[in-house]
């Protein structure tokens, strides 16, 4: 009897270890489906079979942001037809602050990353990025009547003064290399209020955000002319793409082939930017990809491109 018993609970114990081995495989498969690879278990797959895609974002405007109970802007906008188009009709979002982009995609947490990420060397180390989709320029949100004539990275350079960047984003690069005194925030929001409460006496940002800031906020601040940042004597090019895992190739593949008409067609591309306040100045050259911007070399880019500070 007792032998019968011990069997029996030796049996349980064992069908309870497979079970609990059995989840935890298809725990960990559904990871690795939901987040890397081609063929059946890949992100592309999975997201035209669930029809929803879910992107992460930082809510700047008007790259991606929620608007009420609306996830908007114009990466999302531009999601939304490249989705649509390779069958998936639900783009949902994921909220995350600024330096968990990428290590939440790498994790697994959401398919893509879209809030117009510069393509940074570091960054290409650790993800893959679709075709240059945004030129970038950099402004800087001040006080009303900018007291301290802030125009250029240079001015920031000669000025003693307090800068606010967005921790991660590329002007906290450019500050770091240049020696600027910063203090850094979570989102474009908390670099306004830093400048609104006199906290930082200026924010930097890329030229449309800071656009999109000063107009629409009653708070006393404006918005200076956005420039091209020279960072020792070299112009900072830079553009942002949606951003996706490395293994998620069929994924990009997918994405780019339904983003290039868009970037070949400057008509096409300003029906779903334009809205968000994007111009003809955000539109990028014939020629740039992200592998140039991988690389880094960013006179040779200029150069080759005919761009110029």
């Amino acid at each position: 009897m007792s032998s019968t018993r011990t069997t029996k609970r030796r049996r349980a114990f064992l069908a309870a270890g497979s079970v609990l081995t059995m989840a935890a495989l298809a725990a960990c498969s559904s990871v690795d489906e939901g987040g890397s690879g081609d063929g059946e278990g890949s992100t592309l797959k999975k997201i035209q079979d669930a029809g929803t895609v879910n992107v992460a974002f930082n809510g700047e405007k008007p790259y991606s942001y929620m608007d009420g109970d609306e996830l908007t802007g114009a990466t999302i906008a531009l999601d939304k037809k490249i989705f649509g188009e390779l069958g998936v009709d639900k783009v949902e979002g994921t909220e995350t602050e600024w330096n968990s982009l990428i290590p939440g995609l790498t994790a697994g947490h959401y398919d893509t990353v879209s809030a117009g990420m510069s393509i940074l060397p570091d960054r290409c180390e650790q993800a893959a990025f679709a075709l240059p989709t945004i030129m970038y320029t950099t402004a800087f949100l001040v006080p009303e009547g900018n007291p301290d004539n802030l125009t250029d990275w240079q001015s920031v350079e000669d000025a003693d003064i307090k800068l606010a960047v967005t921790s991660g984003a590329i002007e906290d690069g450019y500050a770091q290399q240049t020696d600027v005194e910063t203090i850094t925030v979570g989102s474009s929001q908390d670099g306004l209020d830093a400048v609104a409460s006199g906290r930082a006496d200026a924010f930097a940002l890329t030229g449309i955000s800071i656009r999109s800031l000063a107009e629409g906020t009653d708070k006393p601040v404006e918005a200076t002319d956005a420039f091209v940042a020279t960072i020792d004597g070299v112009p900072q090019i830079g553009a942002g793409a949606e951003v996706f895992r490395k293994d998620d190739k069929e994924l990009l593949d997918a994405y780019n082939e339904k983003l290039k008409p868009i970037l070949e067609d400057k008509d096409a591309w300003l029906e779903i930017m334009e809205p968000f306040g994007f111009t003809e100045a955000e539109f990028p050259p014939d020629g740039l990809t992200a592998e140039m911007l991988c690389e880094g070399d960013l006179k040779k880019i200029s150069d080759e491109l005919g761009l110029d500070s």
